[in-house]
């Protein structure tokens, strides 16, 4: 005997069967997240109480007991984890402030800050990216705190991301935040999606990068960055 299922309306339905034909093909879209124009007219509050309710619903469908003291709070815990932590990157209000400061110092080289640790999820399904991210700029009269470096990197990992998006965002972000096309972005992440799903490889891991300005015009400054994320601690 059939369970009564969910009804769908035309354009659900529409929506199935475009991602039953898409099946693992990621297709790419741009360098900016997608976003609908409305996205912040509706306020954390709000969202927190609408996801609290849509994800009781997805429990109740995987037959899990809400009435147990330990699933109960879940909802609620899993709705302020998505607004306020893990995707707060996807609210602008949240954006770092890049406060930039004169160089004083003369300093001429290029600054490096690597092992950057960095949280991210996957938006074809939703499970963690996680990684070190590696960043480099030459000053082009201004520097910044370097704490802020950190914050950007954050920032624009904690939305739904593509590794590759990643790694243009921070690199177009701190061009813009320095005033310098001189920046460099390597990223080394491991995905959930491809260790606990699917082909479940545990041990591979998925290198980007960002070259801009001296560091993709002159490969001894590109070798130069790369050499120092090489060597021993």
């Amino acid at each position: 005997m059939r369970q009564k299922g969910i009804l769908l309306n035309t354009k659900d339905i529409d929506l199935v069967n475009a991602i039953e034909e898409l099946g693992d093909s990621h297709a790419a879209t741009s360098h900016e997240t997608p976003l609908r124009e409305d996205a912040f007219e509706m306020d954390d509050d709000l969202k927190m109480e609408l996801i609290e309710k849509h994800f009781k619903e997805i429990m109740h469908v995987l037959g899990l007991d809400l009435t147990d003291d330990s699933l109960k709070g879940t909802p609620k815990r899993v709705a302020k984890m998505f607004v306020q932590e893990v995707f707060s990157g996807l609210n602008p209000k949240n954006k770092p402030v890049a406060k930039l400061f004169e160089n004083k110092y003369n300093y001429s080289e290029m600054l490096v800050e690597k092992d950057i640790t960095f949280y991210s999820h996957c938006e074809h399904h939703f499970v963690p990216i996680y990684g070190k991210a590696h960043v480099a700029y030459v000053s082009s009269g201004k520097v910044i705190g370097l704490s802020k470096i950190n914050r950007i990197v954050q920032y624009f990992s904690k939305r739904p991301q593509v590794q590759e998006r990643l790694t243009v965002q921070i690199g177009n972000e701190l061009r813009e935040a320095l005033g310098t096309e001189d920046v460099a972005v390597v990223l080394d992440a491991y995905h959930m999606c491809v260790s606990s799903r699917g082909v479940k490889d545990v041990n591979s891991s998925t290198i980007t990068s960002f070259y801009s300005g001296v560091f993709k015009q002159d490969e001894k400054r590109r070798e130069e960055f790369l050499k120092y994320l090489s060597m021993e601690k």
